[in-house]
């Protein structure tokens, strides 16, 4: 590669970090300025730069742009402000990015599958930027976070996932690759926007869709077949039909199904250990019964059954809500996994309601609710009225408002811990500032889920797993737990800090492995020879030396 080359390609451009060797040797003088910099040096005028912004959108702006220019330049300057910027290259601010994906988009990264070249997706998935890939993260982008439908703006979602991948999982960059799959959108906006860079045609629905997801899982398979597939921010009627048809075919998983659900249960464990109870003690209400809500039921319920509970008892402990109101068994519209968790008709029918729905209101007021989760999606649902019914009949209310961005939020934990007399036990979906009650500080769990699929590729990786099951998502839930400050601290947040994340990464991952061995899917070793795989794998952002190889190979 000549200095051109280097200069023009993120993930191998040092910049101004270019040795005098390398400089001669590329031909490299003249095109940088004099000085020789330290990595640390350029993270410092970065830093100088990214604090001149604005607001959180344009430093969005920056980090991507600089992410496209120097990778290693990118990591090293996350990794020194990782709890200052996680936020801004992902949630919540990755959502103000989508929505304005078209009017940002300056470089390539990834690809978009675009549905009217359906019979080209083999040669496009060829056209990715490196041949070994180790994760794919993939999305329709119909279902954002909580603002919807972005179409081709959804792309924001795998290249900021993939980047934490890297940042907390150590995945070498090189070998991520975000996917669009780019089959129109429903949102009258983008497709009006004269800057919109996605198909302008409604959604494909119905066999069609169907056949697009299969023609791309297929070339996956013949293509790339050991690698890990993440579906992201797919809606409702294709979430988890998706995962149950593809599960057992290749490496894959929901990360909205089984990401949410493991860090959601990794944060519980840490709220149990202060309540000294056990799942089996728990009556839990989930407002919200997509495919996050119905996947926290589902690993919640396999905790009970490993407690040693009958499961159809069990089943008995979850009350669910979707727009119209509590699963029960005489509604006709409910999803098999939802019909798992409808409560009989017969135990409720005598709650009081206004109508003839069974809102989150009636559901506190007739139960000792334990727990309350929040993925709806819809903001100021977990009213003060609701909390202090529900805290006036347990000790230690725990309380999760998961929906993100901010705006989408259940409620706010200030307002949750006055209503509660500081007596709740607190995860948020986004961040949130530490809360003052009673002269002390409250910080708040971000029951993110960075602190999951990061490790779960690690684990994938250093281990060869060949498929993720339930068993794993477990395990890595049990391991979060396991790191919780309230261990040592009862008034620590239920999860550990942004800043060692990559310490809870390798921990993590291994145990995942060492379960990946038991489910039979993974070659087995020690847990020693495991963990040094882990450290092996994990990528830092650090400049390498190059060494200029002439193209005569008779030489």
């Amino acid at each position: 590669m000549t200095g051109r080359d280097l200069l023009l390609e993120p993930a191998l451009n040092k910049g101004t970090a270019f040795t005098v060797e390398e400089r001669n040797q590329f031909d490299l003088h003249g095109l940088l300025p004099p000085l020789v910099e330290t990595l640390e040096q350029q993270c410092t005028r970065a830093y100088e730069a990214y604090k001149r912004k604005s607001d959180d959108l344009e430093r969005h702006i920056f980090l991507r742009a600089l992410q496209d220019t120097n990778e290693t330049l990118f990591y090293a300057l996350l990794y020194r402000h990782i709890a200052e910027m996680a936020p801004i290259v992902y949630t919540p601010v990755v959502a103000q990015g989508c929505i304005n994906f078209s009017h940002i988009y300056r470089r390539p990264r990834g690809l978009f599958l675009s549905y009217p070249l359906g019979d080209k997706i083999d040669e496009m998935i060829e056209n990715r930027p490196y041949r070994d890939v180790d994760v794919i993260v993939v999305t329709d982008g119909e279902r954002i976070l909580g603002i919807g439908d972005q179409g081709a703006g959804g792309m924001g979602i795998p290249i900021g996932k993939l980047s934490l991948y890297t940042l907390i999982g150590g995945i070498d960059p090189r070998r991520t690759l975000p996917i669009l799959l780019d089959v129109g959108t429903n949102n009258y906006e983008r497709l009006h926007d004269p800057a919109y860079i996605g198909w302008r045609h409604e959604r494909i629905t119905g066999q069609a869709y169907w056949d697009f997801v299969d023609k791309f899982v297929s070339s996956i398979k013949r293509k790339l077949p050991n690698v890990l597939l993440q579906w992201e921010d797919f809606a409702k009627p294709h979430a988890r039909p998706i995962l149950d048809k593809y599960r057992d075919s290749l490496c894959t998983f929901n990360d909205d199904i089984q990401g949410t659900a493991a860090v959601t249960l990794g944060a519980m464990h840490g709220a149990l250990n202060i309540t000294k109870k056990k799942f089996s003690d728990q009556q839990v209400v989930i407002l919200g019964a997509g495919s996050a809500g119905t996947g926290i039921a589902e690993y919640i319920l396999t905790a009970m059954v490993d407690e040693g509970m009958d499961e159809i008892d069990a089943r008995k402990h979850f009350f669910l809500l979707d727009s119209k109101g509590l699963l029960h068994t005489t509604r006709t519209d409910l999803s098999p996994v939802q019909q798992k968790f409808a409560q009989s008709f017969e135990s409720i029918s005598g709650w009081k309601t206004n109508d003839e729905q069974i809102g989150l209101a009636e559901v506190i007021e007739n139960i000792s609710a334990t727990i309350l989760i929040g993925v709806s999606s819809q903001p100021n649902q977990f009213t003060e009225q609701i909390i202090k019914n529900m805290a006036s009949k347990v000790e230690r209310p725990v309380i999760f408002p998961l929906s993100n961005p901010y705006d989408r939020a259940e409620a706010v934990p200030e307002d949750l811990i006055l209503w509660t007399g500081g007596r709740a036990l607190i995860a948020t979906g986004t961040e949130f500032p530490p809360v003052s009650f009673n002269g002390k500080t409250i910080r708040i769990a971000q029951c993110n889920n960075f602190y999951i699929f990061p490790a779960i590729g690690l684990a994938v990786v250093a281990s060869g797993a060949r498929r993720i099951t339930d068993k794993m998502m477990g395990a890595a839930a049990r391991a979060l737990g396991s790191f919780s400050p309230d261990r040592v601290d009862p008034d620590a947040t239920l999860l550990p800090p942004i800043e060692s994340m990559r310490d809870v990464a390798i921990h993590v991952a291994v145990k995942v492995g060492l379960q990946a061995q038991k489910d039979g899917i993974a070659q087995e070793t020690s847990e020693q020879e495991l963990y040094q795989r882990v450290q092996e794998r994990f990528w830092t952002p650090e400049y390498r030396n190059y060494k200029f190889i002439s193209k005569d190979v008779s030489n």
